[in-house]
């Protein structure tokens, strides 16, 4: 992880080398994928634990906001690492990880990752699509291969989201906030409901940056403990809540959750500033989020 750090870069050769590592260091990891993107990068989700509870922690939705794969990393290599006898701020990691099944989703986007830090030498077969459409200047791209915003993709008032973005002159794909042309209409909107799907998910935790906020709600859909919980996650992470609205309001993965399966889902905006997030940051961002992340496996 320190070598990652000290290099500034989070390529798709560097990450997926950086689980192989975790997978031979850590035999109790279990790898696998959840599905391709469109220029078959593969999903990775890593699973830790083996209580009956699961809860899902996702990161990398967003290109430019790739500072939230590495932060879920170093949470996973902490727990593996504490597994058998450590702790962590207090708690016993072995006791954690008998209560729940924790699948970690680190790169949901990383096509979107890859033209972030790469450019157009990344976008395969959509170069000249996308180099049009950020006019060359892939610093800031969010979006996946196909200039689809995956976090404005999912089936929860997905129509009422479209309206928003065209008033906010947003008609085809971009470099962000492009729903798409239908809803889950994206290889890595699918890849992450179907696994959301296919197991008994207690509870869903999307990480994005920046803004130091806690999205908690999603309407009369919003369940009764929601509430309690968002404000644990505020206390011990100094985060703020926050209520969606606007371009904010509807067809994100929380929202989608919440709806579908009535259930709590949340979505952490970490650290401050412009992404990308500068590395330089990243110890203090992670070391502000470290109680909350513990604390998504234990509430």
């Amino acid at each position: 992880m320190e070598n990652i750090i000290k290099k500034q870069t989070l390529s798709y050769d560097v990450y997926e080398g950086y689980i192989n590592q975790l997978r031979e260091r850590y035999p109790s990891l279990q790898v696998t994928t959840c599905g391709k993107t469109h220029l078959s990068r593969k999903i990775y989700s890593l699973v830790l634990g083996e209580g009956e509870r699961n809860v899902v922690y996702i990161g990398g939705t967003h290109g430019s906001e790739w500072i939230t794969s590495l932060l879920l990393l170093r949470f996973c290599e902490k727990l593996l690492s504490k597994a058998y006898n450590g702790t962590i701020a207090g708690y016993s990691i072995s006791d954690i990880l008998k209560s729940v099944r924790l699948i970690v989703v680190p790169e949901l986007n990383p096509d979107g990752i890859e033209i972030s830090i790469r450019g157009a030498s990344a976008c395969g077969r959509f170069k000249k699509e996308n180099f049009e459409a950020c006019k060359g200047d892939f610093t800031r791209w969010n979006a996946n291969a196909r200039g689809v915003d995956i976090n404005h993709n999912f089936n929860a008032e997905w129509y009422k989201l479209r309206d928003f973005e065209r008033a906010s002159g947003i008609n085809e794909p971009c470099a962000t906030r492009f729903g798409g042309f239908f809803p889950e209409s994206e290889q890595e909107t699918k890849a992450i409901t179907r696994l959301l799907r296919g197991i008994p998910v207690d509870m869903v935790f999307s990480f994005h940056s920046q803004g130091e906020e806690i999205f908690y709600e999603y309407g009369s859909n919003t369940p009764e403990r929601a509430y309690t919980i968002a404000n644990i996650l505020s206390a011990v992470s100094g985060y703020s809540l926050v209520k969606n609205e606007g371009l904010y309001s509807s067809g994100g993965l929380k929202d989608w959750f919440i709806e579908e399966f009535k259930k709590p889902a949340f979505t952490v905006e970490v650290g401050k500033g412009e992404n990308p997030l500068p590395l330089s940051e990243f110890d203090d961002i992670y070391n502000k989020i470290q109680t909350l992340l513990l604390m998504g496996l234990i509430l």
